[in-house]
């Protein structure tokens, strides 16, 4: 939803009870008081909209109304007498569920009317552009997502154009008056989920098309809605196309003596042949075992696994006196 969201504010998820809905409330108005953060601007602005969100999430009806309308809450039985006048169906309790494709989401009959202004809690909130245009949102993918693929479901509060008085919120046949249909709103609310496929091989940058569904201005033209791929970092593998790069560790006794050594892949852990003396840094290619492409999954990457020799620790006093042998062997 657009500008304030409390749930975000109070620091709990939108299932939270009243219990615990009370208990961040406490917490954080003892942390933001004016009158422990003395002079502080933020903080006593903090502590406002600490109130806020309290005011609305404690009181079970004003928070059923933000649930379903957002910050626009407050006009929630305009909204409702609106939609009654006009005796359209509106589904409750999320609306209804619609499984998008990536890049086609044709034969949807419902029309979004969205400009979405915020992501995290994946609800959305939307305005009706004067004219049709195509409605970008930044999407986070981990890696893991990214080589199986995944699904998003977001919950968007939209608005269908009023079929009485086409958008415009006047009355067709009374010059000067309001529509007796939408209430002179122009259009209705609707809360809708939807969910949206990410294909494998997504990568920075990559866009997911939902045809039509970004969007429509007065007459019902539609506008598509993107979402924009922004990969999050993975502390275990860095990634270069399609290619992922990782370090193994190899015990010093192993790299001398050649062995196996365990090398984590997203699919899961594979033996890795340690030829003798093996130099750290030496980079072995695990061919096939990086990311799949995206358009044809059975193209894929390759791995490369970087050796990080592991020096042991912790020696016993016989174990020294053999490096000292091994030292003395080879003086250089």
């Amino acid at each position: 939803m657009p500008g304030k969201d409390y749930y975000n504010i109070l620091g709990v998820g939108r299932t939270a009870s009243e219990k615990e809905i009370k208990q961040a409330y406490r917490r954080l108005a003892r942390k933001y008081h004016p009158d422990v953060n003395p002079g502080d601007k933020s903080a006593e602005s903090k502590f406002k909209e600490i109130n806020e969100a309290h005011e609305v999430l404690s009181d079970p009806e004003k928070r059923k109304k933000y649930d379903q309308y957002g910050e626009q809450w407050e006009h929630a039985d305009q909204f409702s007498k609106a939609s009654q006048g006009a005796q359209w169906d509106f589904s409750k309790g999320g609306g209804t569920y619609t499984t998008y494709d990536f890049g086609d989401a044709g034969g949807v009959g419902d029309i979004f009317e969205n400009l979405f202004k915020g992501f995290g809690s994946g609800s959305f909130s939307s305005r009706r552009p004067s004219k049709p245009r195509s409605v970008q949102h930044t999407i986070e993918v981990t890696l893991e997502e990214a080589y199986q693929g995944t699904t998003r479901m977001f919950q968007l509060q939209s608005e269908d154009i009023c079929a009485a008085c086409n958008g415009t919120g006047r009355s067709a046949r009374v010059r000067g008056k309001a529509c007796s249909a939408c209430g002179g709103t122009g259009s209705f609310p609707r809360l809708k989920r939807i969910e949206v496929k990410i294909p494998p091989g997504v990568t920075d940058g990559s866009k997911i098309r939902l045809a039509g569904q970004g969007g429509a201005g007065v007459g019902g033209a539609k506008s598509d809605l993107e979402l924009v791929v922004k990969m999050v970092p993975n502390k275990n593998f860095e990634r270069t196309g399609d290619d992922l790069h990782t370090a193994v560790s190899v015990p010093l006794f192993t790299a001398i003596l050649g062995g196996e050594v365990e090398v984590h892949t997203l699919k899961g852990k594979l033996a890795l042949k340690i030829p003798p003396e093996t130099p750290n840094g030496n980079v072995f290619r695990l061919a096939g075992k990086g990311m799949p492409h995206l358009g044809n999954t059975a193209k894929r990457g390759d791995l490369f696994a970087k050796v990080k020799v592991a020096l042991p620790t912790k020696l016993t006093q016989k174990e020294k006196q053999l490096f000292e042998q091994l030292r003395a062997l080879h003086p250089n």
